[in-house]
């Protein structure tokens, strides 16, 4: 798994599961690290080879934080089995929506 930040694009690459997680929230780290991090931020899974419930875990959390900062925050090209898990546990309506910074 890789991530590559491209303006307000960070674009994921490989699969997303327990293996790779930590490398993941590494890279994801070092983007939102940045002084200058833009108020919108799309992040694209057109990349993403396999994920398993983990990922489902990290994109809420990446989804609790963009709110905590108050970034826009939004998912592209999600895997149709990441969406299946979302599904499972509950928490689709909360991955497939956008974010704004502005939600409680």
């Amino acid at each position: 798994m890789s991530a590559t930040a491209s303006g307000e694009v960070l674009r994921l690459t490989g699969a997303l599961d327990f293996e790779t997680l930590p490398a993941v929230i590494a890279e994801a780290e070092k983007y939102v690290g940045q002084a200058d991090l833009p108020q919108r931020l799309t992040i694209d899974f057109s990349g993403v080879t396999g994920v398993d419930s983990s990922a489902v875990a990290l994109l809420l959390d990446w989804r609790r934080r963009a709110i905590e900062r108050r970034i826009a925050l939004e998912f592209e090209h999600l895997p149709e089995n990441l969406l299946a898990l979302a599904q499972l546990y509950g928490v689709a309506d909360l991955i497939r929506s956008g974010a704004n910074g502005d939600a409680a």
